[in-house]
């Protein structure tokens, strides 16, 4: 079969056309393996490198697809039925290519682009750690300063976690606080650590937590840590001010507890149990020095249930009973029981806190047994941005108890506005009027910023 010359020129032209296309597609190939390899060596240091190497890809394939598209055109102009012949070779090779690309272009993305970690997981061989800052400071007066009132810094906390695994965390807060008792004209501060805890979680019905951490009494000790940012208050109720503050409960201990919630179809039941060394000091509220409440090496119990019916979201109703033996000094021994019980609802920015309590001293060698009845409440409702609140606190404290003499009758409420600015800084501006047994009431006036970071 006789050939023409212009079909034989046409399709020698074609070949080498083929032929430069081919070493093109070669090299790209080099090139687009090249780029491949260093993305998947980069694409733990630096995710942008990755992103630029897939764009690279996609245009060399856009290229070649463009470059062949013109190798089409060509031999259908001068090689007529032979160069549909050399098309058909083309698109062939074509689609091998596309296919090959898209492979590697679907290892690329795979490889370069892992499943994302979720961020409060820790990595392979490696902790997550994880620290959140608090921190307040204001301006407080009272009658009892003679109408003068002065700046402080309140309590920066720096709250520190971390994933040891799966199932292990650790969690710590510490405190720098001013070190004198008078806390508003004091600039001096100390380092305290207030809790310092490990957690090892088998499921949601066994948790086992170790080391210093606040005890379960009530609801606000456990809802309720070292941030005033977090609280609706100026303040934390007396009744749950910290031992350092003249508080009269034992809110901290070292010791271990277990908690986890109770399975049942309709009541989310929750317990914690937990034994500690307690308390071993309290601030004396008229001296401001410390008290030892606690030289002996006895053990402290405290136990606690609390639901969560699911027929009424944001309701909480709990008790807890707790129990140790303290040893005053020149005081005989003494057994101290802690009776609680609250109700909380917290829904659609309307917040409702009540809770009470009892606290028994029993005098080992005279059997004398002093009772100190105890509650707060607190309503607000949070209207856009700002936050009306009321707060109302009992305490009735006999004035022989051998624990906390000096406390004696407090009562009285609180009024205030909470204002939050931004979702991390809150404004608060409060009025107390508190009433003593034989004493002038006091009435004070307090203006706060409370932050996080």
């Amino acid at each position: 079969m006789n050939t023409s010359p212009q079909i034989l020129l046409a399709t020698e032209e074609s070949g080498r056309t083929r032929l430069r296309l081919a070493q093109k597609r070669h090299l790209l190939l080099v090139l687009a393996t090249g780029l491949i390899w260093a993305a998947n060596a980069r694409a733990q240091d630096s995710t942008e490198v990755v992103a630029v190497d897939k764009y690279t890809l996609q245009q060399m394939i856009q290229r070649i697809d463009e470059l062949e598209s013109r190798v089409d055109q060509l031999e259908a102009e001068k090689a007529g039925a032979s160069g549909s012949a050399s098309a058909a070779t083309v698109s062939s090779e074509r689609l091998t290519l596309s296919t090959r690309s898209s492979h590697v272009l679907a290892e690329t993305r795979s490889e370069a682009d892992p499943e994302p970690l979720d961020p409060e997981r820790m990595d392979v061989g490696r902790t997550l750690l994880r620290i959140r800052g608090f921190g307040d400071f204001g301006l407080y007066g009272t009658n009892q300063s003679r109408g003068s009132a002065a700046f402080g810094m309140g309590e920066l906390n720096l709250f520190v976690t971390s994933d040891l695994s799966d199932k292990v965390k650790f969690l710590s807060e510490l405190i720098f606080e001013n070190e004198s008792s008078n806390a508003i004209v004091s600039t001096n501060f100390k380092v305290d650590v207030e809790r310092a805890l490990l957690q090892y979680s088998f499921d949601d019905h066994l948790k086992i937590s170790m080391g210093l951490d606040h005890t379960a009494i009530g609801y606000y000790n456990t809802a309720y840590h070292h941030s005033a940012w977090m609280q609706t208050a100026l303040d934390r109720p007396f009744l749950f001010s910290f031992e350092d503050n003249g508080g009269i409960l034992p809110l901290r201990q070292v010791g271990v507890s277990v908690s986890g919630q109770i399975p049942f179809s309709t009541w989310d039941l929750h317990y914690v149990a937990e034994v500690g060394n307690g308390r071993s000091s309290r601030v004396s509220l008229t001296t401001g020095l410390d008290v030892p409440v606690d030289v002996n090496n006895d053990i402290s119990e405290n136990f606690a249930l609390y639901l969560r019916p699911q027929s009424i979201p944001g309701l909480q109703v709990g008790f807890s009973a707790y129990r140790e033996t303290l040893s005053p000094t020149a005081v005989e021994r003494v057994g101290e029981n802690i009776w609680d019980a609250y109700a909380v609802l917290d829904r659609r920015g309307f917040e409702w806190l009540t809770e009470g309590l009892v606290i028994r001293h029993n005098l080992f060698a005279t059997s004398r047994i002093f009772e100190t009845p105890g509650f707060y409440t607190q309503l607000s409702k949070r209207i856009d941005s700002f936050t009306p609140y009321f707060l109302y606190e009992y305490v009735n404290a006999p004035a022989f108890d051998p624990i906390f003499p000096e406390v004696g009758l407090r009562t009285g409420p609180s009024v205030g506005l909470r204002y939050d600015a931004t979702e991390s800084v809150a404004l608060k501006v409060q009025y107390d009027h508190t009433m003593l047994r034989r004493q002038q009431a006091i009435n004070g006036l307090g203006l706060q910023v409370g932050f996080t970071f």
